[in-house]
Formats: C-alpha cells, sequence, structure tokens
C-alpha cells in the first residue's frame, strides 16, 4: 500500500480561495475538493473524538461480524429455515458481514489520516462502497421476491427458482463492484490529491502520489452525489417503496378474501418485516448521503470532521440493525437464531434437544416456500 511516514503537508501554498488555472471544467470540483478539506478542519480535542469514533466502529464491527455469522449459521443448520426468502436474507447478512469485515476497518483507516500512496487509498475508499451497493441491490431483490410472491401467488414456483435467484444475487455483486470500483477507473480526485499534497517530495505520477489519506481527497463529489446517490441509492430505494406500496395496496384490496387471508396471512407479515429493513436502511444511509450532497452544492458550509465520523458509524450501525429486525419480527427464525446462539455459541445443553430437532444436513439445500 506504499506507506510512508512523512509529515503531511501545510495547506497554506497548496490552497487558495480560487482554483489554479488550467484547471477547466473540472475546478468547481476541485475548488469543492479545497473548501471542504479547509472546513472540515479537526477542531482542537478532535484527537480524543476519533478515539472515540474508532472504538465505536471496532465495537460495531466485532457486533456486525458476529451476529450476521449467526444468521448464517442458523439458515445452514436448519432446513426448515431453507426457504428462497431467507436464502436472500442469508445473503444481506453475507452483505451486511463484509461491511464489518471490510467497510469498518477500511473506514478506521481513513478516518486516521495515514500518509499513503493515492492507489491504495483509493482502495480502501472503494470497499465500502461494494459493500453498501451490494446491500441495496439485495434489498431490491428481496423486495421483487416479495411482490411476485403476493401478486403471482400461482405462478410464483414457476417465476422464481433456485437457479434465477443465484443469477440475479450474481448480477448484484458483479454491478456492485463495477459501480464501487468506478473511482479505480479513472473518475476521483488525483488532480486534487496532487494539489494538497504539492509540498511532499513525490514521484510525479499520480498513482505513485504519497500523501494524507481521507476519504474525500479522493473519491469525487461528483461520483458521491450523482452517481452513487441520485442514481445507485435513490433510484433503487424508490423502486422498493413503489413496489412495498403496491404489494399493500394488494393485500388491502383481497384481504377479505377468506381464500387470500388463510394463505397470504404469513406473506404480509414478512412484507411488512422487510419494508421495515428498507425504511431502517433509509433512516441510517440517507444522513451521510445528504451530508455529502450538502458539502458538494454548498462548499461554504462548515462541517466538522466529527460529524462525518457520526455519520458514517451510523450507515454501519444498519449492517447490525437488519438481523435484529428479521429475527424479532420472525418468530420461527428468531427462535431458531436463540437456539444456535445458545448451543453452539454458550454451549448449553439444555437446548440440544430444541436443536436435534431440525434436520440438520451437510449440504446447502435450498427449498421454495
Amino acid at each position: 500500500m506504499c506507506l510512508r511516514h512523512t509529515t503531511p503537508p501545510t495547506r497554506l501554498d497548496c490552497e487558495s480561495d480560487h482554483p489554479p488555472q488550467g484547471w477547466g471544467a473540472g475546478a468547481r470540483e476541485k475548488q469543492t475538493a479545497l473548501e471542504s478539506d479547509r472546513l472540515m478542519e479537526r477542531l482542537p480535542g478532535s484527537m480524543g473524538l476519533d478515539g472515540v469514533f474508532i472504538a465505536l466502529e471496532v465495537a460495531l464491527g466485532v457486533g456486525v461480524i458476529c451476529i450476521n455469522l449467526l444468521v448464517c449459521a442458523t439458515v445452514y443448520l436448519h432446513r426448515e429455515l431453507r426457504t428462497l426468502t431467507n436464502y436472500l436474507i442469508a445473503c444481506l447478512a453475507m452483505a451486511d458481514l463484509s461491511v464489518g469485515a471490510l467497510a469498518v476497518p477500511c473506514s478506521i483507516l481513513l478516518s486516521l489520516d495515514l500518509t499513503i500512496c493515492f492507489s491504495g487509498c483509493l482502495l480502501l475508499a472503494c470497499f465500502p462502497l461494494i459493500t453498501t451497493q451490494f446491500s441495496v441491490f439485495v434489498l431490491l431483490a428481496i423486495a421483487i421476491n416479495t411482490h411476485l410472491k403476493i401478486r403471482q401467488p400461482s405462478r410464483y414456483r414457476i417465476l422464481v427458482t433456485k437457479k434465477r435467484i443465484a443469477m440475479a444475487l450474481s448480477l448484484c455483486g458483479i454491478s456492485a463492484l463495477i459501480i464501487g470500483f468506478t473511482p479505480v477507473m479513472g473518475w476521483n480526485r488525483s488532480d486534487t490529491f496532487i494539489a494538497l499534497t504539492a509540498n511532499v517530495s513525490v514521484p510525479a505520477e499520480n498513482w505513485m502520489a504519497v500523501g494524507p489519506c481521507s476519504f474525500r481527497r479522493v473519491i469525487s463529489y461528483n461520483y458521491m452525489v450523482y452517481f452513487i446517490f441520485f442514481c445507485c441509492i435513490l433510484l433503487p430505494l424508490s423502486v422498493m417503496f413503489g413496489i412495498y406500496t403496491d404489494s399493500f395496496c394488494i393485500i388491502r384490496q383481497y384481504f377479505n378474501n377468506q381464500q387470500f387471508r388463510s394463505a397470504k396471512r404469513s406473506e404480509i407479515q414478512t412484507a411488512k418485516t422487510l419494508f421495515l429493513m428498507v425504511g431502517l436502511f433509509c433512516l441510517c444511509w440517507l444522513p451521510l448521503n445528504v451530508m455529502n450532497s450538502l458539502v458538494f452544492f454548498c462548499p461554504a458550509c462548515s462541517l466538522p470532521s466529527w460529524l462525518g465520523n457520526l455519520m458514517v458509524a451510523l450507515s454501519h450501525l444498519n449492517s447490525l440493525i437488519n438481523p435484529m429486525v428479521y429475527a424479532l419480527r420472525k418468530k420461527d427464525f428468531g427462535s431458531a437464531l436463540r437456539g444456535v446462539f445458545v448451543h453452539h455459541v454458550l454451549c448449553t445443553a439444555r437446548y440440544k434437544s430444541c436443536i436435534s430437532r431440525s434436520k440438520v444436513g451437510p449440504v446447502f439445500h435450498v427449498t421454495r416456500p
């Protein structure tokens, strides 16, 4: 990662109130970068706040990894839980697991302002983008699956198969990788990174330039606001809200039908639970993206660095909430989750009979609901 212990540059010579000559069409982006770096300065005593942020992130990371591993183990150990819906929930748990294993450590490193080369800093900033985007796409796949169950109950088994679910999830993963690594392909702030590290003796190549590393120094605000926020987060979330709205309209329209009520009551509960998870995703992730938009559209607005760290921690909290919500709202899933935790983690023998009643097999077999 080209880590070098060099003294971070001062900004007296490399920052000005106006973009340098020759920056052309990217002047606004570079000016925004310089303004945001100047206005989001570390205040006196911020080292203590950084320590609090790191401790909070470590606690969140450990919690996210443990509980999402428990969710995946529960789906594996309990044959009766291996439905296509729970298969998607397990994939969401794996996406949240990647947040704890990749996004949280990368966010901690980015908050330390380590002096590393531009390419290493850019890779650190890309991993949180990939995990976030994969979570969004999996939530969208879950919403489509639930909608098909309610709108096309007679054709659901034909339309939704294990193979199609696997293909959809593969497409979600590939799309998340492409979107997350777009900055590596060129949509980044290498010119601004060079400008902010002008006082450091480094090679002339952008990818090998060495300087203080942070998310906002390498990721373009154009990319974060117009592409990630507007196109890749708001658009899928709008589609999800439309899907769940239509599903609840169908439920309301046919709720008095005895056959529909007896066959779909469990699907109604599942739809409500998944809609709640989408709402919590918005609550946790929109503040961070709104803050990025504010910094981009209002470069003169002063935002303390601790506020950005708080928004990042809030976004990571979503990966801890998701499995808890699903376990609390789905009684069968919650009971199995508690049983696996007590028997396999705490090794309490009193739950052995409860666990043994589940048909446990070494093969990960997915059945349709």
